[in-house]
């Protein structure tokens, strides 16, 4: 045994090892739900502008294959985010509505401060896809509020 081994460590005190642990926890969870909300998102997109989303067309959106769609639709249906029969449309529950929703408001908050620093809107929506996954309400706030000052100036 080493005093790398894991087993063999002992922790100096109770509380976490890091102070940025919590910090790493919200950003694994941020990333665990990610490819749900991406999901989700552009589900109620397909549904708003096509009247349906079918595995075919998001897999056409996400650049993937359609089994990797819908080995993902399968996550979602467990999750009770979808209902989907096969070689159907896919449609969203009210708890993946209610998720769809609470993406768009984050992603549009995200996009609209960056669009009001400066940057041109391709990068923007480029950025806020990524950034809506991982900003804190209390940012978010923070974020709206920079932006309704700075577009009343």
């Amino acid at each position: 045994m080493t005093d790398l081994d894991p087993d063999t460590r002992t922790a100096p005190h109770d509380g976490p090892a890091d102070p940025r642990t919590e910090a790493f926890q919200g950003v694994r969870e941020a990333r665990r739900n990610e490819l749900a909300e991406d999901y989700v998102e552009l589900i109620a997109e397909l549904i708003h502008e096509q009247g349906e989303a079918r595995p075919v067309d998001i897999a056409a959106r996400l650049g993937v294959k359609v089994p990797t769609v819908s080995k993902t639709l399968d996550r979602l249906a467990r999750e009770g985010l979808i209902t989907r029969a096969k070689y159907r449309s896919v449609f969203l529950t009210d708890a993946g509505r209610a998720l769809a929703k609470e993406c768009r408001r984050r992603h549009e908050i995200v996009l609209r401060f960056l669009i009001s620093l400066g940057l041109d809107p391709e990068t923007a929506e480029r950025d806020a896809e990524g950034i809506e996954h991982h900003v804190s309400e209390r940012t978010l706030a923070l974020f709206a509020a920079f932006e309704r000052s700075s577009s009343t100036t």
